[in-house]
């Protein structure tokens, strides 16, 4: 079982989110660059859209690319179910790849069981659900929280939810605007989560570039997520925030890098050094 409090570099997750626009073709595309690229981990997003929809938003008409329907109807053209979630499973088990989901409801819990994944990852907007927030910790798998939009009271309310059933999980510090603007990201917030909570923290970035991505890992988040994309013109809300094969290669090298420069922190001369001191102070 992957113990978050034990990695000992930056793990990096691919957000397919519903990016794949319910096509497995653009997944699998997705799933291919994960790999590729070297990143740890793929996810999706789980939701039973009758459930998730709000009530007045069900009927609400819409203009998508498969023609003019109610919001509940796109919802539910999207969304991936047993058949495609099998395939997924099967495809990331011959690369191998690890996979996940996000669950947005009960019934998305008990469906994402079903399957070996890694960890859950609770959405910043189920944070305040206590009744998924349990239920979730109850699995006994890892949890990764997302904390975007949220006051530092129901974070604290989420997290003591979560302590009475596991400790193993990810406070991710987020920004949820999509895309997010650079000026609030208020990266130093890392630091006051893993301060307050005493747990991993990560960061999982919805803005467009990666500068502010690889600065988190500078500051200390030991896990990153990024939604992706096969092609930012896509449909969909998220294209806009969602980084490009190329830019996931780019990000994968540089975060490696942070990683091996940070070093540990304590003072010391290295071997490297030992001739050149030599030479200039003669001992």
């Amino acid at each position: 079982m992957l113990n978050f409090n034990q990695i000992n570099k930056p793990y990096l997750i691919g957000e397919i989110g519903i990016n794949h626009n319910g096509d497995m073709q653009i997944a699998k595309k997705l799933m291919d660059a994960v790999f590729a690229c070297g990143w740890d981990c793929v996810k999706f997003q789980k939701r039973d859209p009758d459930i998730c929809v709000p009530q007045d938003q069900k009927n609400v008409m819409r203009d998508t690319p498969w023609g003019r329907m109610t919001y509940l109807e796109y919802r539910k053209k999207v969304e991936f179910e047993k058949k495609e979630y099998d395939y997924i499973d099967s495809y990331c088990k011959e690369k191998p790849l690890a996979w996940t989901a996000s669950v947005w409801d009960r019934h998305s819990l008990e469906f994402i069981k079903n399957y070996d994944v890694p960890f859950l990852k609770i959405p910043s907007a189920k944070l305040t659900d206590l009744e998924l927030l349990t239920a979730a910790a109850k699995t006994g798998l890892p949890l990764i929280l997302s904390t975007g939009m949220s006051t530092v009271k129901e974070i604290d309310t989420a997290v003591d939810a979560v302590r009475k059933y596991s400790q193993n999980i990810v406070l991710m510090h987020t920004n949820s605007s999509y895309p997010s603007k650079v000026e609030e990201c208020n990266l130093n917030c890392i630091k006051t989560l893993r301060d307050r909570y005493k747990c991993p923290i990560g960061y999982s970035g919805h803005e467009q570039g990666l500068e502010p991505t690889v600065i988190a890992v500078v500051l200390g988040a030991c896990v990153i997520e990024r939604h992706i994309t096969i092609d930012h013109e896509l449909w969909g809300t998220d294209q806009a925030a969602s980084v490009a094969p190329m830019g996931m290669d780019m990000l994968y090298k540089r975060v490696r890098e942070v990683a091996r420069s940070i070093g540990d922190g304590d003072k010391k001369v290295f071997d490297s050094e030992l001739s050149v001191r030599k030479k200039l102070r003669g001992y």
